[in-house]
């Protein structure tokens, strides 16, 4: 037994067997298109990327979801998988992956772009189309095969997936076993077969899968747990603020993991900022219902599921909160001061609930945000609404967080939108604090191996420092001789 397959949890000949049997023909297929050129590339990639986003097909998956799920909204889903893949083909839009992607003559460096192997992509059950097409186009843009591996509930959806993928691929030319999926049941035995023995392991949603895939003995890539706050200071647009929070906080009943969980006012404006929320189609709480839907919410000390996702209307009745405006909800707002486990709204929630918090300025708004990352979210991102550029330079040097998200819609923005530059993806890294292997959000660079062929310096560039220029200015700064 090799040292890949003694790692991790125990999986049984079966499941071994089962995975072995995929990845062969997946390696197979892979080896089909080793040598396809990049235009070949290319057209597979938007073969790929039509196989989801053509309108019919766009529509099935959404419904297919839902009814699967029972996670957001079809109207929402749409517009997600639609968004989301015509994003990630812009950003795939003349990058090099094959073949030569880089040389720099001065420096003697050719990169070469190699393909991995055979991943094995993890997906959640928030978005059982989105992600996994993102994956796919990811992995073939690098003529890598890809198994998908999703969560139980998503399975269903992914299988319709594939069989608009499997059309595509024929079209084009290419082997179907380049994108292949576990077989339903989809059991936790089989995902992590398939983790020990892909050649790499991307892995989105469950935190329990994600350090499964660090401890499988592949080399993985693992996301982390958002738990998104959001500033709000006293130099911001409220009325826009209000806005952009109310329709990221919205957006498919918050399955995203980068919708805001917080909002932290200053207190100078934080009546204007509730008022504003209420506006937009939020409803607060009293104090009495808090306490009734954070009971409701958390039962059993963990997020109930059937809250996930839902409308907020549909989480107040679950609660017992009855009154009519509550009826016509967006979301739900919940005044809160403490953080931590004795105060589970201030962690996660995957749902339109969004708690406020109050602080005297800008410096107390950081702490209190940094004590929120750290109970939950750490590395994911943070936003800020203000007109102050040098406040979203500080919260950088000093958050734990690798984004920070100005003046946007955090759900839109984080994963890279039309209006900011960051890549398109549904899977965030979040660096050490979140105890991943990324800090940057996933994308085609992380589906490829890179070769570099290096050249010696020209004799005239070529030059050995002296212990003077290296240690001189110290060794007299501190008198040693």
């Amino acid at each position: 037994m090799t040292a890949r397959e003694q790692s991790g949890s125990a999986v049984s000949d079966e499941s071994s067997k089962l995975v072995a049997a995929l990845v062969a023909r997946a390696r197979v297929a892979q080896r089909a298109i080793d040598g396809w050129t990049q235009p070949q590339v290319d057209e597979l990639v938007t073969a790929a990327g039509w196989a989801i986003v053509e309108p019919a097909h766009n529509q099935a998956l959404a419904e297919r979801a839902v009814a699967d799920t029972g996670l957001g909204n079809v109207a929402d889903k749409i517009v997600k998988n639609r968004r989301k893949t015509m994003g990630l083909l812009r950003d795939l839009r003349g990058a090099k992956s094959v073949g030569v992607i880089s040389e720099d003559r001065d420096n003697g460096i050719t990169e070469i772009a190699r393909p991995i192997g055979v991943v094995a992509a993890i997906t959640p059950s928030t978005n059982p189309a989105a992600t996994p097409a993102n994956n796919i186009i990811n992995a073939l843009k690098g003529r890598n095969a890809i198994v998908v591996a999703p969560s139980p509930k998503g399975a269903g959806t992914l299988a319709l997936l594939l069989e608009y993928m499997h059309e595509a691929l024929d079209r084009v030319g290419a082997p179907r076993d380049l994108v292949q999926a576990l077989p339903m049941p989809v059991s936790r035995d089989a995902t992590y077969a398939l983790m020990r023995q892909a050649d790499l392991v991307v892995a989105t949603g469950s935190q329990t899968n994600v350090r499964a895939a660090y401890s499988s003995g592949t080399p993985a890539i693992g996301v982390g747990a958002g738990n998104v706050a959001v500033i709000v200071d006293e130099t911001a647009d409220i009325a826009s603020a209000a806005s952009l929070i109310a329709r990221s906080k919205t957006f498919d009943n918050a399955t995203s993991c980068s919708s805001e969980n917080s909002v932290i006012a200053v207190d100078v404006i934080a009546d204007r900022l509730v008022d504003a929320l209420v506006g937009e189609g939020g409803v607060l709480l009293d104090f009495e219902e808090a306490i009734r839907l954070e009971e409701a919410m958390f039962d059993e000390g963990k997020l109930a599921p059937s809250v996930t996702a839902k409308a907020a209307s549909a989480i107040a009745a679950y609660a017992g909160l009855i009154r009519p405006a509550l009826d016509q909800a967006r979301f739900l707002l919940v005044k809160a001061k403490g953080v931590g486990r004795e105060h589970p709204l201030s962690g996660e929630k995957l749902s339109p609930v969004l708690a406020f918090y109050r602080a005297p300025d800008f410096a107390a708004a950081a702490a209190l945000a940094d004590q929120i990352l750290r109970y939950q979210g750490a590395g994911h991102s943070i936003g800020l609404h203000s007109r102050d550029a040098s406040r979203a330079a500080a919260l950088g040097h000093t958050l734990p967080v690798c984004r920070v998200i100005v003046n946007q819609a955090h759900c839109f923005a984080t994963g890279g939108s039309f209006d900011n530059a960051l890549p398109f993806s549904l899977s965030m890294g979040c660096g050490s604090w979140g105890g991943n292997s990324i800090s940057d959000n996933l994308n085609y660079r992380h589906f490829l191996n890179i070769t570099r062929v290096v050249h010696p310096l020209p004799a005239a560039r070529v030059h050995e420092p002296t212990d003077d220029e290296l240690f001189g200015d110290y060794r007299r700064r501190h008198g040693l001789a």
